[in-house]
């Protein structure tokens, strides 16, 4: 029962290159006129090679330094441990910045959620600040087809940089969470994240659950929200991922699957569309056969659409460069 419980709630709540290009029409256009996006990668998970990739990326955080994570949620075990990225948040001097859940769980108000962040250890590395515990601030969608603004928490406005630290996994609603994910529904407020779920058609947190849109307008709606993000930080952020812990639920499920397949490393890019088609890319090639489940999950929820979306928009391109760092 709790398993259901968990599921309804986040539901319905030296180098070798390889290059690979997007699954779409207008990958294969944006690719032909521009250089793909590089996507690092290193198999070894270690403090020391999220520092190292980090680095790769040649691009400083500086400034006030968010560090855009899931806390995970009680119950949950598979969010990144505090350990593994402690050296990296220390490193650029980052604050550690979540948003509160539009469902019930242990997350969903600013205290239960500081609480959690406690209990999973990541106070102990980091300042930790919950974006909307003094409410939203908006951020323009430019010409989106469901939203019209992102409404985010008030503080992310204090930051400079966006260190986005993502746990690549599986996503009951969304197939799979990722960078898109972790800049949309994660630094989306309270209410925010409503917005996107409903693709637009409501804020009250109350009310989303029973009028949910089409698959589709939800991911689409979860790019826009990305784009406006990116857009509000421009050269600003960065992106990396961990690829661990790959069960086909989030972090927001308070009892997940467990995971099915092995690790597969830790990946980075300045492309976020670039960087979640290589985590789902590796995915596929590994030649674990746990993999299926996680495959099914992406593919089942439509997932790569909002990929498709996301590049239509200009959010970022699927085609990349796989650079495995050694």
């Amino acid at each position: 029962m709790k398993r259901i419980f968990g599921m309804l709630v986040c539901a319905v709540a030296c180098m070798s290159v390889w290059a690979y290009g997007g699954n779409s029409a207008t990958a294969e256009a944006k690719s032909s006129k521009a250089t793909p996006a590089k996507v690092y990668f290193i198999k070894d998970i270690t403090a020391d090679n999220l520092v190292k990739i980090y680095e790769a990326l040649g691009r400083k955080a500086e400034g006030k330094v968010a560090v855009k994570l899931s806390t995970g949620e009680p119950g949950n075990n598979n969010y990144l441990n505090p350990a593994l990225i402690k050296d990296l948040v220390q490193k650029v001097d980052g604050t550690i910045v979540e948003c509160n859940t539009a469902y019930g769980g242990g997350r969903s108000h600013t205290e239960s959620h500081l609480k959690a962040a406690e209990d999973h250890g990541f106070t102990a590395i980091a300042p930790v600040v919950i974006m909307d515990a003094e409410g939203e601030a908006e951020l323009p969608v430019e010409n989106g087809k469901h939203l019209k603004a992102d409404y985010v928490g008030k503080d992310y406005l204090n930051y400079d940089f966006t260190l986005v630290l993502s746990h690549f996994k599986g996503h009951p609603m969304a197939g799979f969470g990722g960078a898109i994910k972790n800049i949309s529904i994660g630094i989306a407020s309270s209410a925010g994240k409503a917005y996107i779920h409903s693709a637009g058609k409501t804020k009250d947190t109350g009310r989303v659950w029973g009028q949910l849109p089409g698959q589709g307008d939800f991911l689409e709606a979860m790019a826009e929200a990305a784009k406006a993000v990116a857009d509000h930080c421009g050269d600003k952020i960065l992106y990396i991922s961990v690829a661990n812990n790959l069960s086909v639920d989030c972090d927001c499920v308070a009892k997940p699957e467990e995971p099915r397949m092995g690790d597969i490393g830790i990946l980075a890019s300045l492309d976020p569309v670039a960087l979640d088609k290589a985590c789902i890319d590796l995915v596929r090639a590994s030649e674990d056969h746990g993999k299926v489940h996680l495959i099914e999950r992406i593919d089942s929820r439509h997932g790569m659409h909002i990929l498709d979306y996301a590049e239509q928009i200009g959010l970022g391109a699927q085609a990349y460069e796989l650079v495995e760092l050694k």
